[in-house]
């Protein structure tokens, strides 16, 4: 029997078609500063201020006010989840579903891909001056020591793929950042969920119950999640891998259920169970960064050969 997928194609429960916001308020271009962070690394550092390794979380005084965003967190990240918070509404997300998911951008392969995110290196970047591609293969050495299976590791090296998403014009709130369902209350435990206040959608009542546009339990697979790369690699990939590799790339990032213990109230059974594997797979997203780069032109061949495997030697983005 062969892998089983999410339903992508499912439409959300009780959808209320006739609410529509003004494009003005949701879908335009944003004219501000789109792109606050130095680099999208500056995101991936804020997550492990917040979410440090378990050996260095903070003392149950320190954790008081851990989740303090008005201390601490740098303009740019605050700017970027003003930004994020803003603009990320049930009609912007169908609308870059509309875009993006016939998946009709442009035919690469994996290791195209992967060269292409290579130019999102910034020289102006504090913190790391390495490609996309040592972090990628970083995450999928540290897995592949553990002993997971193939496809696991294959999901290490490809998880931030989506991400082209850059390269294709859209601004950075739209690509990275934590991800959270939209049509529904927001979170207070979202980083910076102040900022929803700013939200076109707050102001409509049938988005802004418990449950919102969706039955209570009804699986993640009929919620619409914030658009990034996060949502639009899953559409990519959902052919090739299976469910468990499926579900750590569509939900990487959604902190606020695999850390915070939010959204229970949308989640199934199966969804449950399946997100045992985003908590297994999170480890390794945050804390594999070293200093000293993995020796690439050793490990290139075995992830070439590890890579065609399972994909064909295009796919449609």
């Amino acid at each position: 029997m062969g892998p089983r997928y999410l339903n992508s194609d499912q439409i959300p429960i009780r959808f209320v078609s006739h609410i529509m916001v003004r494009p003005s308020d949701s879908v335009k271009r944003v004219t501000e500063n789109d792109s606050p962070l130095d680099s999208l690394h500056e995101w991936e550092d804020d997550l492990l201020r917040r979410y440090p390794e378990p050996q260095e979380s903070p003392s149950a005084e320190e954790s008081h006010t851990f989740r303090d965003y008005d201390e601490g967190t740098r303009p740019g990240v605050r700017e970027f989840y003003r930004l994020n918070h803003r603009y990320q509404t049930v009609d912007f997300v169908r609308s870059m579903r509309a875009k993006y998911l016939p998946l009709q951008q442009q035919r690469m392969g994996i290791w195209e891909a992967i060269e292409k995110l290579n130019a999102l290196t910034d020289d102006s970047d504090p913190d790391t001056e390495l490609p996309q591609i040592v972090h990628a293969v970083q995450t999928a050495e540290a897995i592949r020591a553990d002993g997971h299976p193939d496809w696991f590791v294959l999901t290490g090296l490809i998880h931030d793929l989506g991400k082209v998403l850059c390269l294709f014009g859209e601004p950075q709130w739209a690509v990275v950042g934590d991800t959270f369902p939209v049509g529904c209350a927001f979170s207070d435990k979202i980083v910076l969920a102040e900022f929803f206040t700013d939200n076109p959608d707050t102001q409509f009542p049938e988005y802004q119950t418990t449950c919102g546009i969706y039955e209570e339990h009804c699986g993640l697979e009929n919620v619409l999640m914030s658009w990034g790369h996060d949502e639009y690699l899953y559409h990519v990939v959902k052919d090739y891998l299976p469910i468990e590799a499926l579900v750590m790339i569509r939900y990487h990032s959604f902190y606020p259920a695999h850390r915070e213990g939010e959204y229970q109230h949308l989640m199934n059974a199966h969804d449950q169970e399946l997100f045992d594997w985003v908590r297994c797979f999170n480890p390794y997203d945050l804390y594999t960064k070293v200093d000293h780069p993995p020796d690439l032109d050793r490990l290139l061949p075995w992830y070439q050969d590890l890579v065609s495997r399972y994909f064909p030697d295009e796919l449609a983005w």
